[in-house]
């Protein structure tokens, strides 16, 4: 199982996987640790990431980035249309509202959703997993910016679907920074609270979180942000500076040339970092636009009043953050900064300002968002164990549902089910008493945040049968689910029966037949709390029930049985039927779009495959004649004759002429045929110079193996004395005659030139070392026969002339025998069990 984290910048993307010792960053196909988040359509195939930002510059109206700008956001956001009048590329307004990107793939325009680019940034960061990891990769954790809303948690969700990715989560950079910086320390408090402020400062956006800290455990006290205030907008401001200076000095205008932009953007960029290090510095551009070199010069104070605007507008969050949490600047103990934009020296003079206290910079700034993102993975995964840390995140919208009465007259109701800070995941349910099928909105209240449309999606309830009464009792469970997004889980339709109870015995019934009739029977004490459409109760009143975080709702509760001989005769039972539920999300993808889109991403990463392939097959023939051409005038010389080294160089260099001329552009298997084709020339050759390189030490093989076993056949030895004279010359004369087939070959090849084709083979060589090897070896590793076991000569009776008796000599013996018998005969026995395991003839006589 993967364990992998991704932290999807807005100008670029890191990768971190979890392995025995840890957690790293990947590096991509360029050795590096960011990766750009760029995608450039080429007429053949994509280019995507480190490719896509080196095709950008030569191909701007095709190149794609910044794409986490556009993702889940109406056309017509004061934002994004500011946003796009910087892009180099066409964004054009769909049908539903929200932006298309154009962009000439395959010779033909296309269009495509901000989803689909999501998605093939991720299509390319999963391989720079995969190609680290060498395993498939699927369960990941993403990290998404707090302000996220539902519709654009959604769209990530999608692209990850498409892109062949499971989400175990979709983490705020925030909480995942706060995740990396408190999991390794040991010395967090037990009881007090260690409150730590984060900021950071993206290429687009602020974002402000408040942490506190005890033993084993995070609690995020409140976020803050400001999604269009990053690095960029200074790039943005040093840009204008300078797109006006050189109108007025060189006359030239590069808002009319898209190449133009491009590289004083990123020439501002590299200015910018400069100047964070030092006072004053200067900018040179070379052909920048109509053949013309500029120059500039910039003070980091002019720099700083020039960006006065942006920097007032750093407190914002951190004043919201701090009131959210309830807390003083004296009550923060440390500041965290960390973004590729906080390293603007005005920004950690206000954060300093602020605060009171220094800025601290413990953390990678740029690789702790993709770090803790990791971790969590690694939390949510079986794969790993990690320390016990529990980490609290907290939402950063207030969510109500809202609905009309039954009635169809009264104004809607709306009640907050879900307010702001609420626990990350948590599910509640609402009580309705409806006769019919009704719907219910899901909004967001009290944002504060004039780009969040309030309105997130529509649930459709119904149809159902109220039963015996006028109207049926409905519980509807609404899940905020681990990624932020809000579902009407389920509803489920409540009737009371009346149900006949025999008489029982006195004896007590099974526990789990009880336990079975309980959880049918609900607590009606419990219920106060629902939302009681019937009595239509004002929103103040009408607080959801249930529990939090996955918990069972509270109406669950078990009812005591009577245990006794009196049991009443009739019981109430509460039946439950499920109720079909119709989800309308605005703006979120459907499933047959989902699937098509799926179906793209397929077929284009297909054509993006066999273009790969087709540049392989490419650069194959183009090394092979380079290589051969080379190695005709120097190792290869011998073994090719002149005339056939001359018309092979002439053929090389007819498919070099071909290669960057009618060749250029050819699909796989021509060049597949054009490597055949020489190869039939130069295989031959090839392999007459292995040969000569083989046969030396094969000869020397086989010379080594005749001469090793004809020396032990001829050898005195007392080790081989166990092998019969036939045997041993059956040994050698099969040495004899393959030195006899040895010689004769080597004489053969000896005469022939190296540019003839040989007749002594290695794997002839090779083939004959092990016949004779075969034949040899079971001779002369014979074993040696076990002696046989000697056994004590036995006397034979002799019969006296006295009627059988033994004479004097013989009468001791045969006592001292009997007793040693009788004596002895126990552990004479065991003796003879004990040695059984041993070989023959091991015995002493």
């Amino acid at each position: 199982m993967s364990v992998v984290g991704f932290d999807l910048g807005n100008e670029s993307c890191i990768v971190a996987v979890a392995r025995q010792r840890g957690i790293d960053v990947v590096l991509n196909e360029e050795s590096k640790r960011e990766t750009p988040a760029i995608v450039c359509f080429g007429d053949k195939q994509r280019f995507i990431g480190t490719a896509g930002a080196a095709s950008s510059t030569m191909n701007p109206k095709n190149s794609v980035s910044q794409i986490k700008r556009l993702l889940g956001r109406k056309y017509s956001d004061p934002e994004l249309q500011r946003d796009i009048a910087a892009f180099p590329f066409r964004v054009s307004e769909g049908p539903d509202g929200f932006p298309l990107v154009h962009a000439r793939y395959l010779g033909e325009e296309r269009v495509f959703t901000p989803t689909q680019l999501m998605a093939m940034v991720l299509s390319n960061l999963k391989g720079i997993a995969e190609s680290n990891l060498n395993t498939a990769v699927v369960d990941c954790c993403i990290g998404i910016p707090v302000y996220f809303t539902d519709l654009q948690r959604r769209a990530v969700l999608d692209a990850a679907t498409i892109a062949g990715l499971c989400p175990l989560r979709l983490f705020h950079e925030t909480t995942a920074t706060a995740l990396a910086y408190g999991i390794y320390k040991t010395d967090l408090p037990e009881n007090d609270q260690l409150n730590v402020a984060f900021v950071d400062v993206g290429h687009a956006s602020m974002q402000v979180c408040i942490a506190g800290y005890k033993k084993g455990q995070l609690k995020i006290l409140s976020h803050a942000y400001d999604r269009s205030l990053g690095g960029r907008d200074f790039d943005e401001v040093l840009f204008k500076h300078f797109a006006a200076k050189f109108k007025d000095e060189y006359k030239i205008d590069v808002y009319q040339n898209a190449r133009a932009c491009i590289r004083l953007r990123v020439a501002c960029e590299k200015l910018k970092k400069v100047l964070s290090a030092n006072p004053e510095s200067p900018m040179h551009i070379e052909c920048l636009m109509d053949e013309k070199d500029v120059r500039g010069f910039i003070k980091r104070e002019e720099f700083e009043k020039i960006s006065a605007s942006i920097l007032e507008r750093v407190k914002g969050p951190l004043e919201k953050a701090l009131a959210e949490a309830g807390l003083t600047t004296e009550n923060v103990h440390f500041v965290e900064v960390v973004g590729s934009g906080s390293r603007v020296p005005a920004i950690i003079k206000i954060l300093t300002d602020f605060f009171g206290k220094e800025p601290r910079r413990t953390m990678n700034a740029s690789e702790c968002v993709a770090r803790g993102c990791a971790l969590e993975c690694a939390i949510l995964s079986p794969t790993f164990k990690v320390r016990e840390f529990q980490v609290n995140d907290g939402f950063p919208f207030s969510i109500a549902m809202s609905w009309k009465p039954d009635s169809q007259n009264g104004d809607n109701q709306q009640t907050v089910v879900f307010p702001k800070g609420n626990p990350l995941p948590s599910v509640k349910a609402l009580t309705f008493y409806r006769s019919n099928t009704f719907q219910v909105d899901v909004t967001y209240v009290d944002t504060g945040d004039l780009q969040i449309s309030p309105k997130i999606s529509t649930y459709t309830v119904g149809p159902f049968n109220p039963g015996k009464g006028d109207k049926a009792k409905l519980k509807v469970k609404v899940r905020l689910n681990i990624h932020g997004v809000v579902t009407v889980e389920s509803a489920t339709m409540l009737e009371e029966e009346e149900v006949e109870v025999p008489v029982a015995a006195t004896t007590e019934p099974p526990k789990d037949s009880a336990k079975m009739e309980t959880d049918d029977a609900p607590n009606e004490a419990a219920s106060g709390t629902d939302v009681n459409m019937q009595e239509a109760k004002a929103p103040a009143d009408a607080a959801a029930d249930g529990a939090e975080n996955g918990a069972p709702n509270s109406e669950e509760k078990s009812v005591p049985m009577e245990t006794d001989a009196k049991v009443e005769p009739s019981k109430k039972k509460v039946k439950k039927t499920n109720v079909p539920v119709a989800e309308l999300v605005y703006g979120a993808l459907g499933t047959t779009e989902l699937q098509k889109a799926v179906e793209k991403e397929y077929e284009m990463a297909l054509q993006d495959r066999v273009m790969e392939e087709t540049k392989d097959k490419k650069n194959a023939v183009e090394s092979y004649v380079y290589d051969m051409r080379n190695k005709l005038y120097d190792k290869y010389n011998d073994f090719v004759t002149a005339e056939d080294k001359e018309a092979f160089i002439a053929k090389l260099q007819e498919v070099e002429d071909w290669l960057y001329e009618d060749g250029e552009d050819e699909t796989k298997g021509v060049y597949v045929a054009k490597l055949e084709e020489l190869k039939k020339v130069g295989g031959p050759i090839e392999a007459r110079y292995k040969e000569w390189m083989d046969r030396g030490p094969s000869i020397d093989q086989l010379a080594y193996c005749i001469n090793s076993f004809r020396d032990a056949a001829l050898s005195k030895d007392p080790k081989f004395d166990h092998i019969e004279m036939e045997e041993k010359q059956k040994v050698i004369n099969q040495c004899s005659e393959a030195e006899v087939w040895l010689r004769e070959k080597i004489q053969q090849q000896d005469a022939l030139p190296k540019h003839a084709n040989p007749v002594l083979l290695s794997s002839d060589l090779k083939k004959k070392a092990e016949t004779v090897d075969r034949f040899c070896k079971p001779i002369m590793m014979k074993p040696k026969p076990a002696p046989k076991p000697q056994t004590p000569p036995q006397t034979p009776p002799t019969e006296t002339p006295a009627g059988g008796a033994q004479t004097p000599e013989q009468q001791p013996q045969g006592a001292e025998a009997a007793g040693e018998a009788s004596e002895g005969g126990a552990s004479e026995s065991t003796g003879e069990q004990m040695e059984t395991d041993k070989p023959e003839g091991t015995e002493a006589a």
